[in-house]
């Protein structure tokens, strides 16, 4: 199961070293020189990536404005490369949603030690078998069952499912459904994810009546307490 990686640093040299030495490890590596760049591959690739590092310091987003825009769609593990070693920083980065913080220069022993501990949570996060209100999905497997019973869907709909599963009774727009499955230079519009959640409410029979419809805002995976 590979493990992709997205990296953000305006300094080319040392992003390509970076970027060399985790593909030695056998990481998939996109590499961005600035925080537009970074955002647009992030949200270009949001469903794939597992761990993104971003420099403190860069043009046109810095990395706290990239940061806080990655956390209003994902809680995917970030880790803040900064040369300003100070507290402030590093609280900042953190109270900004960072899951973790390393100041340059820094040994890269050290470097793919904070990598493998972030990605370590993510393997596992992405092995585990979710079971809620009836409905199991086993995540290693990529299989779905209702009331212990096999069903089969599409990747869309099994994406949509897992995404719901994972962030049960709160309220998804149909911009963030599109974002986290399509990717952000989707071209279609909002009635492709009814039509997604109206064909999985069907496979998931009476559980499908779990997913409501929030009028003016999206949708809610909300089963009976």
């Amino acid at each position: 199961m590979d493990i992709t990686v997205l990296i953000a640093d305006d300094d080319d040299h040392f992003r390509e070293l970076l970027e060399d030495i985790l593909k030695s490890r056998k990481y998939c590596v996109y590499s961005a020189k600035d925080g537009k760049e970074a955002l647009d591959y992030f949200f270009l690739h949001i469903s794939e990536i597992d761990l993104v590092i971003l420099d403190v310091m860069m043009p046109k987003y810095d990395g706290w404005d990239v940061l806080k825009e990655i956390r209003e769609y994902s809680e995917v593990p970030v880790m803040m490369l900064t040369a300003l070693d100070d507290d402030f920083n590093e609280i900042s980065g953190l109270s900004f949603g960072a899951d973790d913080y390393i100041a340059k220069p820094f040994k890269y022993g050290v470097f793919l030690a904070r990598v493998e501990s972030l990605t370590r949570r993510t393997k596992k996060k992405r092995e585990e078998t979710i079971e809620f209100a009836g409905i199991k999905i086993e995540q290693l497997y990529h299989k779905t069952f209702v009331k212990g019973k096999e069903i089969f869907l599409s990747n869309k709909e099994y994406q949509l499912l897992l995404y719901f599963l994972q962030n049960p009774r709160i309220v998804l727009t149909r911009e963030q459904m599109i974002i986290k499955i399509w990717g952000y230079d989707f071209s279609g519009d909002s009635r492709t994810v009814d039509t997604h959640i109206k064909t999985l409410r069907a496979k998931l029979e009476e559980t499908g009546n779990y997913i409501q419809t929030i009028r003016g805002s999206g949708y809610c995976f909300r089963p009976p307490i």
